[in-house]
């Protein structure tokens, strides 16, 4: 995908011209023009050259983001600026030579719009005081004026004429657009004000004939007809509208300034032994640098010394520090809030997080929902539909102007008003900037809370999930075993119990080993030297300590060598119904205890699934772990069903079924091994992305491991879709409302729109648009309360009928089994495996093989097989 900077752009018939010239060059798949931010970006085997060529040879100016063009037109200068928001960049290397970050984000637009208002009432206003004023109030005005309508006129003109002057933007892009028969907005405003100056000229000569031929009377009904006021408010008043559009645009990237103003200018770096404070620019990969307490980090790095508490909130929204130490990785903009922290820089320049994040705002705020289509295609043909109707319109009541009795010259100046007032008031400006005002203030919010959308179709279609399926991993539980449960012998005590563990444990590279280590750390026990230290893979641990033979594994390993009571027994049961791993341990001959791991759920999994229940959603665990460890998972996190022992492409598959029912779905993984989930699904979700914001299979990334940010990008979503949907409301309404009011179609009632009124009105309806979509600020992403729950009824019976299915294609195994003499050994050995709740299809003593179907773990096969008296030789 290739960014342009497009410049010239005023409207959304300017933004809908520029996607369809481009969308004609050879090779160009997708183009998406944005007027918010200014920008293009193009997707294809493109010439950059014959891109920017076509948007030059539509009107407009175009350059490859980052540098202009040799071909840009350079028209930036004529569209006051780049647009507040056009072309942000994320911090790197290239900024040597900017200045100060944010640059590419400053609002250039808004001081020079204020400075042409200002001009511009400079001299509207004594316009205003004598054509209004003295003509209507007899407002007192020097004599060269009270006494010559001649003169009246002829000032009226001079002030216009300046009043155009400042205003010629409108004037030369509008007239442009025409000549390139793309018409825009600024060719309704130049056709307005020209036409009310055109003719209000013709009507000063006929006044200025008839005070020479002394036709007084013709004369006082000229002065009358005279429109140059309305010329001059009509550009005024939509300068007016145009600087609270660009100012309020401004605001729309608030967030993304803040984030760009986080990072500090300089680093501290250490070199040959000396502190140096060096532009942050200057940071190399590799580089050792120093942060103090209250300095932000300027770079991405690993801690090499030093302990700290680091406030990550600027790129996570999470308020509470994280501790830092050795080893660490710590990013650019967060702030160290206590501790010396002497790091190495792994990232700088645009490979920081913050820049990642910085860009993929930008990019996102690019690109186009698919909810704006609709106003796309209507302003495609908003403009010349409008220049029809004000032309119908004027013909229509040159026509029957005379059946009122109303003399002719009288009738032409009617018909104009009319005219000019469907011209004026028809605003093409509001339809463009609903859809992007909203998704970029979206976008910035949802950045400030550690929320990332890709693009702006992945921002619409988040709040339409009516089904989120969740990864047991790492989503829903923290991902790394912990110990849940120290349940001592009736002759033991637990610091018995936990020295045996931890003396086994220490030795051992097994994830579990690691859980009761760090437990046994927690409370100060420490491992003991052991001797003939074995592991037995699938049975368990043993060695000597002080003599004595210690012993850690499961019960059928355990049990060979000590006693274990009913009551230990009902208890590693019960353990292993909540999905834990109960873990025997016994000492010279007796059975010391039981300790439980589980990988435990996150503390807020459970209110996250809540919130998306009160939200209409159902919710789904994906999980490669057996049924009952499932299960218990499942019931402790409160999601409404389970599918248990899928692969990577069987959680796909799950995906695919429920869309193929009709659902929306939203996937939630780690973004690694759920990839093929995450690319099913119409949104991927990955979270916990911590510095690794650029996971290619996630639509959406979540910065913090947090299932909560899932409801709230959900909600965040669902208020910018409604908030598009009243800025389109708007759009639309004010143009079927205004346009026949223009027409005159109440004036059979009484009311008849003034062209100036028209030109305030469009004026407003864009900052309308903007100010409504800045209220997006306002949202507490996790705010629960105004949560609605989906209209639609989403259904589950997909994964009924897929649960039935695998439970059908439960994976067969082919025990090899040797000692069978006959029939009676077969059934012996087939009563043993249905005890572990095994199917078993077919056994065969001369085969020496039994086939099952079940999900038995392969060491209780073999104990099984064994205590029967065989031998078992291997699973297949």
């Amino acid at each position: 995908m290739t960014k342009f900077e497009v410049t010239g752009m005023t409207c959304a018939a300017c933004q809908s011209h520029v996607e369809r010239a481009v969308q004609k060059v050879p090779g160009v798949t997708s183009v998406a023009v944005s007027l918010l931010t200014n920008s293009m970006q193009v997707e294809g085997d493109i010439d950059t050259e014959a891109v920017i060529r076509a948007v030059d040879e539509a009107g407009y100016g175009a350059s490859l983001s980052g540098g202009m063009s040799a071909k840009s037109r350079g028209a930036a200068s004529e569209n006051g600026g780049a647009s507040a928001g056009s072309g942000a960049t994320a911090n790197g290397k290239g900024q040597k030579n900017g200045g100060k970050r944010g640059d590419s984000l400053k609002d250039r637009e808004t001081p020079k719009l204020i400075k042409r208002l200002i001009a511009s009432l400079a001299f509207l206003l004594p316009l205003m005081y004598v054509s209004m004023g003295h003509m209507m109030w007899d407002w007192p005005v020097p004599a060269f004026l009270s006494e010559s309508h001649v003169n009246v006129g002829l000032y009226e003109m001079l002030l216009t004429i300046l009043v155009m002057l400042i205003n010629r933007k409108f004037f030369i892009s509008g007239f442009r657009g025409l000549i390139h028969r793309a018409p825009n907005m600024d060719t309704l405003v130049a056709l307005g004000s020209g036409a009310a100056f055109v003719y209000s000229t013709v009507v000063l000569f006929m006044l200025a004939y008839s005070v020479e031929t002394g036709n007084m009377t013709a004369a006082h009904t000229y002065i009358h007809d005279l429109y140059f006021e309305s010329s001059a408010m009509i550009l005024t008043l939509i300068t007016v509208g145009k600087t609270l559009e660009a100012y309020s645009k401004g605001r729309t990237t608030d967030a993304l300034k803040g984030l760009m103003d986080l990072a500090p200018e300089t680093a501290v770096v250490v070199r040959d032994g000396q502190e140096l404070t060096v532009p942050v620019e200057e940071v190399e990969k590799g580089d050792v640098f120093v942060v103090r307490p209250g300095e932000n980090i300027p770079v991405d790095g690993i801690v090499l010394s030093g302990t700290g508490a680091v406030n990550e909130a600027a790129l996570t929204g999470e308020s509470l520090p994280v501790d830092k130490a050795p080893g660490s990785r710590v990013s650019s903009a967060t702030l160290n809030q206590s501790g010396f922290l002497t790091c190495k820089a792994t990232e700088v320049g645009e490979d920081t997080t913050l820049s990642k994040i910085i860009q993929m705002v930008s990019d996102a705020s690019a690109t186009k929902a698919p909810i704006a289509k609709i106003a796309d295609r209507v302003a495609a043909v908003f403009v010349p539909t409008v220049m029809g109707i004000a032309l119908v319109t004027f013909l229509a009541w040159l026509i029957i102007g005379p059946m009122t009795g109303v003399a002719n010259m009288e009738v032409i100046g009617y018909a104009m008003a009319r005219g000019i007032s469907v011209l004026v008031i028809s605003c093409p400006c509001a339809l463009g900037l609903a859809t992007p005002v909203a998704i970029m203030v979206g976008n910035g919010k949802a950045a400030k809370n550690g929320i990332l959308f890709k693009t702006a179709a992945s921002l619409e279609e988040t709040g339409r999930a009516d089904i989120v399926v969740l990864d047991k991993t790492g989503t829903i539980t923290e991902g790394r075993p912990r110990v849940t449960d120290v349940v001592p012998a009736r002759e033991s005590v637990e610091y018995t119990l936990l020295r045996t563990a931890v003396a086994l444990e220490s030795k051992s590279e097994h994830p579990l080993a690691a859980a009761v280590c760090e437990y046994a750390a927690q409370r100060n026990i420490r491992s003991e030297d052991t001797e003939n230290f074995k592991a037995l893979p699938g049975n368990g641990l043993s060695a000597i300590r002080n003599g004595k033979k210690i012993l850690g594994g499961n019960a059928a390993f355990v049990g060979r060598y000590a006693a274990i009571s009913e009551e230990m027994k009902a208890v590693a049961t019960r353990l292993s119904e909540e999905g834990k791993t109960p873990m025997f341990f016994a000492e010279d001959g007796k059975l010391t205890g039981i300790i439980a791991v589980s990988d435990t759920i996150k503390e807020t999994s459970r209110e996250a699934v809540l919130e998306l229940k009160k939200m209409g959603i159902l919710t789904v665990m994906l999980t490669g772990d057996n049924k009952r460890t499932a299960a218990a998972i499942s019931r402790e996190a409160g999601t409404d069903t389970v599918v248990a022992g899928v692969l990577p492409d069987g959680k796909a598959r799950v995906v695919n079924e429920l869309m193929k029912a009709g659902n929306r779905v939203l996937m939630v993984g780690d973004g690694i091994n759920d990839a093929p989930a995450l690319t099913s699904a119409d949104v991927g979700v990955a979270i916990g992305a911590g510095a690794d914001v650029a996971i290619d299979a996630a639509d959406v990334v979540l910065m913090k491991s947090d299932l909560l940010d899932v409801s709230a990008a959900i909600r965040l979503s669902r208020r910018v879709i409604r908030n598009i949907r009243e800025n389109l409301f708007w759009a639309f309404i004010y143009n079927c409302i205004g346009i026949p009011l223009a027409m005159g179609a109440l004036i059979p009632l009484g009311i008849t729109l003034n062209p100036m009124f028209g030109a305030a009105a469009m004026s407003l309806s864009s900052f309308c648009v903007v100010t409504n979509a800045l209220r997006l600020n306002l949202i507490r992403v996790h705010d629960t309360r105004r949560d609605k729950a989906n209209k639609k009824q989403a259904s589950l019976e997909a994964l009924e009928i897929f649960n039935q299915k695998q439970g059908e294609e439960e994976m067969k195994r082919t025990v090899i089994i040797e000692g069978m003499m006959c029939m009676h050994c077969e059934k012996h050995v087939k009563n043993a495996l249905e005890a572990l709740g095994l199917t078993v299809e077919s056994i065969s003593h001369e085969a020496n093989n039994a086939v099952i179907i079940g999900d038995a773990p392969a060491d209780a096969v073999q104990d099984a097989v064994e205590e029967a008296g065989y031998v078992f030789k291997g699973i297949e």
